[in-house]
C-alpha cells in the first residue's frame, strides 16, 4: 500500500513514473528535429508530416480516458507494465519502417502503449503522495521531465539525425522503457480503486470518432478542399461523436467520462487551459522546426540547439512553479505562464522574430518559462480535490487534454501553413504564411492568461468543493449499502 511507502521507496516510484513520461514526451520532440530528413527521404508534404506526429497524439487522446480507467480497475502497476512492453515494441518497428505509410501505423503503435504510461503513472503519483503539498511538489518534478525531454530530445536527435540517421532516434527508448519495466516490476506497488468503474465501449466509440474525425478534416482540408464531400462527411462525423457524448455519456450510472468533473471551475478551466498550452507548444515546435531546417537552412544540430534556451527554461521553471502551486496554489503560475507565452506568440506574429537572432532567442525563452509554469498547475488542479477512486478517470482527462492541444495545434498550424505555402516557393512563402499560424499561438496564450485567472478564485474553488461532495456522494451511499447494520 502507499501508505505503507518509506520516503525513499515513494521518491523510486516517482522516478520510474518519470522514465515513462521522459520517452513518452522525448518521442515527440526528437521526431521534429527529424522531420525535415524523413520529408527528404519519403518525399512527403506538409500533411504527410503532419500525420508523423498527429497519429501518436491522436490515438493517445482517444485512449487514454479507458487507460486510466481500465487501470483503476485491473491494476495500475500491471497496465503500466503493458504500456511499457507496447511502447518499446511500437519504436522498434518505428525505427524498420520502410515507407511514411508504415513510419504512421507504427507510431500509432507507441500510442497504443504510451495511453497506459502517463495517465496511470499520474494515477499511481497521486496514491502514492497523499499529502496535498509532497503531491504538488512531486507533480512539479513531473512536469520538470517534460522540460528534460525538451532539452535533450532536440540536441540527441539532431546528434543522431547527422551522424547515424533518423531511425535511430527511436532506439533512444530501448534502454529507458526496459530499465523502467524490470524497476517497476520491482519497486511499484499494485493499486485498484475501491469501486471501478465498468468499460464503456460506446462513450469509447464516441471519442475515437470526434477526435479521429475532426484531425483528418483539419488537415486534409488544404489540399482536398475545405468544401468537398470528403471533408465535409468528417466534419458532420465529428459533430456526430461530439452530440454523442453529451447524450449518451450522463445517461450512463458509470461514464467514460464523467460530464460531473466539469462541474468544477478549476477543472474545467485546467482542461482547456491544457488544450491551449499544447496547442501552443504543438504548432510552435513544428514551424520552428521546418523554419529553422527549411527556410534557414540548419542542419538537424544546430536546429536543436536553437530550441535549447525554450527548453532550458522549461527545465529549470517546471520545478520551480511545482513548489509554487503547493505553497500559494495555481493562480501565479497561470498567470506567469499566460504572459510569457503570449508575449512570446507577438514577438513572432508582429515583430518577425523568426528573422532576428536576438529576437528569436528571446521568444525561444519566454516560451519556454510559459510552458514550464503552465504544466503543474494543470496536472495539480485537474487531481486535486477530486475522490481517491476517480484519480485514474481524473488524471487521464488531464492527460487527454494535454495529447488534443497538441493534435489540434499540429492540425491546425499545418493547416494553416499548407495554405498559404506553394510547393515550388517554399522558402520564400514560409514566413508570410506562418504569420497567422503566429497569431493563433498567440491567441492560445492569451487564453491560458484569462482562464488562469477567472478559474482560479474564491468562486472557482467552491464550485470545485461542491462538485467534490457529489462525486463523493454515490461512493459513500454505496459502502453504506455495502455494510450490515449493527443490531
Amino acid at each position: 500500500m502507499p501508505d505503507e511507502l518509506t520516503h525513499r521507496g515513494r521518491m523510486l516510484v516517482l522516478a520510474i513514473c518519470c522514465m515513462s513520461l521522459l520517452i513518452v514526451s522525448l518521442d515527440n520532440t526528437i521526431l521534429n528535429v527529424a522531420l525535415p530528413t524523413m520529408q527528404r527521404e519519403f518525399d512527403a508534404s506538409v500533411s504527410g508530416m503532419q500525420w508523423t506526429i498527429d497519429a501518436y497524439t491522436l490515438v493517445l487522446a482517444a485512449l487514454l480516458m479507458l487507460a486510466g480507467s481500465t487501470a483503476d480497475r485491473i491494476g495500475r502497476r500491471k497496465v503500466f507494465q503493458a504500456g511499457l512492453i507496447t511502447f518499446t515494441v511500437g519504436s522498434v518497428l518505428c525505427s524498420l519502417a520502410p515507407n511514411l505509410e508504415s513510419l504512421v501505423a507504427f507510431r500509432m503503435v507507441q500510442a497504443v502503449g504510451g495511453s497506459m504510461l502517463n495517465p496511470v503513472a499520474m494515477s499511481i503519483i497521486t496514491n502514492t503522495f497523499t499529502e496535498p503539498r509532497e503531491r504538488a511538489r512531486a507533480i512539479g518534478v513531473w512536469g520538470g521531465v517534460v522540460g528534460i525531454s525538451m532539452a535533450a530530445g532536440p540536441l540527441v536527435g539532431g546528434l543522431l539525425v547527422d551522424s547515424v540517421g533518423w531511425r535511430s532516434i527511436f532506439w533512444v527508448n530501448l534502454p529507458v522503457g526496459l530499465a523502467a519495466l524490470f524497476l517497476t516490476m520491482r519497486y511499484v506497488p499494485e493499486s485498484r480503486a475501491p469501486k471501478p468503474r465498468r468499460p464503456d465501449p460506446v462513450g469509447q466509440l464516441f471519442v475515437i470518432v470526434l477526435l479521429g474525425a475532426l484531425t483528418y478534416a483539419i488537415i486534409e482540408a488544404p489540399s482536398a478542399g475545405w468544401t468537398s464531400p470528403l471533408i465535409l462527411a468528417f466534419a458532420g462525423a465529428a459533430l456526430l461523436g461530439l452530440a454523442g457524448l453529451v447524450w449518451y455519456e450522463p445517461r450512463r450510472a458509470e461514464p467514460l467520462i464523467d460530464l460531473r468533473f466539469f462541474r468544477s471551475a478549476p477543472f474545467s478551466g485546467a482542461t482547456v487551459i491544457a488544450v491551449c498550452a499544447f496547442a501552443s507548444l504543438g504548432g510552435f515546435l513544428f514551424l520552428s522546426t521546418l523554419y529553422l531546417q527549411d527556410v534557414r537552412g540548419l542542419d538537424a544540430l544546430h536546429a536543436g540547439l536553437w530550441m535549447l534556451p525554450m527548453a532550458a527554461m522549461t527545465l529549470v521553471c517546471a520545478p520551480l512553479s511545482g513548489r509554487l502551486v503547493g505553497s500559494r496554489g495555481p493562480r501565479l503560475s497561470l498567470l506567469v505562464a499566460g504572459v510569457a507565452m503570449t508575449a512570446s506568440g507577438v514577438l513572432f506574429a508582429a515583430f518577425d522574430a523568426a528573422d532576428s537572432a536576438g529576437t528569436r532567442f528571446l521568444a525561444y525563452v519566454l516560451f519556454g518559462l510559459g510552458f514550464g509554469f503552465v504544466n503543474a498547475p494543470i496536472t495539480n488542479t485537474a487531481v486535486a480535490g477530486m475522490p481517491r477512486a476517480q484519480a485514474g478517470v481524473a488524471a487521464a482527462v488531464a492527460s487527454t487534454s494535454r495529447q488534443i492541444g497538441q493534435t489540434l495545434g499540429v492540425a491546425v498550424i499545418g493547416a494553416v501553413l499548407a495554405s498559404g505555402v506553394a510547393s515550388s516557393s517554399y522558402a520564400k512563402d514560409f514566413t508570410a504564411a506562418s504569420r497567422p499560424a503566429w497569431w493563433i499561438i498567440t491567441g492560445c496564450g492569451l487564453a491560458v492568461l484569462v482562464l488562469g485567472a477567472v478559474t482560479s478564485g474564491r468562486w472557482a474553488r467552491g464550485t470545485a468543493e461542491r462538485t467534490a461532495q457529489r462525486l463523493e456522494e454515490p461512493e459513500v451511499a454505496v459502502r453504506e449499502a455495502a455494510t450490515p447494520s449493527d443490531r
